[in-house]
C-alpha cells in the first residue's frame, strides 16, 4: 500500500529549520530508505511562489501566492510504501518525533488510491 504522507505547518509561526534537524531529517530519511518504505519525499517551495486555481460555476481563476486566508500550509510531503497504515502512522511519527517544542507541526497521512 502506497501512502502520502503530507507536513503541515503554519508559515508565520515555524522557525528555520536548524543544522541539527535537518541532520536527523536526513538520518530518519535514510533509515525510510534502507527499509525500503520511502519512494519520494520533497520540500515545497514557499507559499509566495505558488499558484492556485479555483473554479466555481464553470469559471476559473488564477491567483498568485501569498494567500492571506493561509494559516497552515503543506511544507513538503513523503510517500511511503508500506504494508499497513499503522506502519505508514509509525514512519510519520518519528518523523514528527525529531521536530522541537519550537516547532507546531502535523501530518496527514492518506492512501493512495490505487483501484482504476
Amino acid at each position: 500500500m502506497r501512502y502520502l504522507m503530507l507536513i503541515k505547518l503554519d508559515p508565520t509561526t515555524a522557525p528555520e529549520p536548524d543544522e541539527k534537524l535537518i541532520a536527523e531529517v536526513t538520518r530518519v530519511l535514510e533509515e525510510m530508505t534502507k527499509a525500503g518504505v520511502l519512494l519520494d519525499t520533497a520540500g515545497l517551495r514557499p507559499i509566495e511562489e505558488a499558484v492556485r486555481i479555483e473554479q466555481s460555476g464553470g469559471k476559473q481563476t488564477v491567483l498568485d501566492g501569498p494567500f492571506t486566508e493561509s494559516k497552515e500550509i503543506i511544507g513538503g510531503y513523503s510517500l511511503l510504501q508500506v504494508k499497513s497504515k499503522e506502519e505508514a502512522v509509525e514512519w510519520s511519527s518519528r518523523f514528527l518525533d525529531i521536530h522541537g517544542p519550537e516547532w507546531t507541526v502535523a501530518v496527514e497521512i492518506r492512501q493512495v488510491d490505487e483501484q482504476g
